[in-house]
């Protein structure tokens, strides 16, 4: 394992553990900082490998592997919440600093957890419970109605791993696998179906110090499961509810110690009694977030210098929106494999983006990159965003 190359003065190595487009887009803040990454890729051609000079190839499952990288840096992040526990723990023993703690990143890789810790805290939920077997699904059911959210406690991500079932035959080869090693070891989690006026989210940053930021609530768009539009800050959005939404991830970010950025995934709900808005918490990201994309270009201090700043505890930066509204819209990849002609078209056509493309090769509804538009009208900023996003994917061509 080569060491990476130090700035002079003193300033630290941030390691990250995977080579997406999370780690990539830490490049640019992390030179504004002048702060060296370093990143464990998977390949040598891996998102941020393309533009991360120190990119040792390797296994972020493999101990040593994850070891021998670690102790090259000052302070070891994460692109993704997939490294095993035996890797974190190991890491730990040996004194390396980590942000997310093993701690907090369980309750992300865990969602049991996450919905036994969040109801102990106070945040608000969907109904929830852990079956085992058929009679425990059923009497769930019972309580909050059919059809049920049942979704695999681990590993799953962008609707992968859950399933709306309306029945109990839906989820038999689930519960045949409960207690086996697995993602369904502990049980399975169902969840009430909520119905929900649209999706929000929440983006916090923590130090180690306990300080912390938030970026203003933002709207969140999902196609096939799969987020495609993010409106920031949630337009038409009830102030009482901003606050309350905020509060909550702040108050999640405390309980569960986390350090860095993350993500608090919303409903936002009626109150069956009084008909306010309210919310429910869907799911938490420990690390920058889709959602957040839009501060790249759209706040004072975006989420990718803001991570940076939090892992190494330095003094956070100021969220704050730099216009009335920031659309951002997923690129999802489509039939055109070569994006530079359809990248040089959108950046003529409208100078106004802000283009961000991952170096990743074209497949089919795969996330490639995304565009940032920013100003006042925000219905003209979504056509925009989409346009720019529908003609890199090849679905206009005009």
């Amino acid at each position: 394992m080569t060491s990476p190359q130090r700035a002079p003065g003193g300033f630290p190595v941030v390691g990250i553990v995977g080579g997406g487009q999370l780690a990539r887009m830490c490049a640019a803040p992390a030179a504004e900082l002048a702060i060296t990454l370093s990143v464990l890729a998977e390949a040598p051609d891996a998102a941020a490998a393309q533009v991360i000079p120190s990119a040792p190839i390797g296994d972020h499952a493999d101990v040593e592997t994850v070891l021998a990288f670690a102790r090259e840096c000052d302070v070891v992040t994460f692109d993704h919440e997939h490294v095993p526990a035996p890797v974190l723990e190991a890491l730990v023993a040996e004194g390396i600093p980590l942000h997310p703690t093993p701690e907090a990143l369980r309750f992300a890789q865990d969602k049991l957890a996450m919905r036994e810790r969040l109801t102990e805290i106070g945040v608000a939920c969907p109904a929830w419970a852990k079956v085992r077997t058929a009679d425990e699904v059923e009497a769930f059911a019972a309580r909050v109605g059919w059809p049920v959210v049942a979704k695999t406690p681990r590993g799953g991500y962008d609707g992968k791993g859950v399933r709306v079932i309306s029945s109990t035959d839906e989820v038999l080869d689930w519960l045949d696998a409960v207690g086996d090693h697995g993602p369904l070891a502990d049980g399975v989690l169902v969840e009430e179906k909520v119905e929900f006026v649209r999706e929000l989210a929440v983006l916090i940053a923590r130090s180690p110090s306990n300080q912390a930021a938030a970026w203003p609530v933002v709207e969140t768009v999902q196609t096939d499961s799969i987020c495609t539009e993010v409106l920031a800050p949630a337009p038409d959005l009830d102030p009482t509810l901003a606050a309350v939404a905020t509060e909550a991830g702040l108050r999640i970010a405390e309980h569960l110690g986390v350090t860095g950025v993350f993500a608090v995934e919303m409903f936002e709900v009626r109150d069956p009694e009084t008909g306010a808005a309210a919310y429910v918490v869907n799911e938490l990201a420990m690390r920058p977030h889709n959602s957040g994309h839009w501060s790249m270009d759209g706040a004072v201090t975006g989420q990718f210098e803001q991570h940076l700043r939090a892992v190494l505890d330095l003094p956070l930066g100021d969220p704050t929106p730099r216009e009335p509204h920031t659309v951002m819209a997923n690129v999802l990849g489509g039939d055109y494999p070569e994006l530079y002609p359809a990248y040089r078209h959108v950046m003529a056509r409208d100078p106004g983006l802000k283009v961000h493309l991952y170096g990743k090769d074209v497949r089919p509804g795969r996330k490639i990159g995304h565009v940032n538009v920013s100003g006042t009208d925000l219905a003209a900023l979504r056509e925009r965003a989409g346009h720019a996003a529908d003609y890199l994917a090849g679905v206009i061509t005009e």
